[in-house]
């Protein structure tokens, strides 16, 4: 298990113990992570899963896939280390990671 903070924009905390191999989104849902609406199930589509990675963060997680691209347009979100949170695979180096939600999420 990996510790992972979710911040929502009003600035109240999520502290989940997520499973390695399933995606950052997939853990949100599964630990109730308010914010994270994932409508589309994790196809990369909807944007309703987006996160901010902490700049600390940035160089472990990597940056925004061909995939997600589109997606973070769609929304203008240009907001340095978005993310699709069902893009990013949890791995252990991602122990202690932090990520932020954006407004349009909470």
């Amino acid at each position: 298990m990996v510790a992972i903070t979710f911040i929502a924009a009003d600035e109240s905390v999520s502290i989940i113990d997520a499973s390695d191999g399933m995606s950052l989104m997939e853990n949100a849902v599964a630990n109730d992570v308010y914010g994270i609406d994932a409508i589309c199930g994790g196809n990369a589509y909807c944007g309703t899963c987006r996160v901010y990675v902490e700049p600390a963060w940035r160089a472990i997680v990597g940056s925004a896939t061909e995939i997600e691209l589109p997606m973070l347009e769609a929304n203008a979100d240009e907001t340095p280390g978005a993310r699709l949170s069902c893009q990013i695979t949890v791995v252990p180096e991602h122990e202690g990671l932090i990520v932020r939600m954006p407004s349009t999420q909470s």
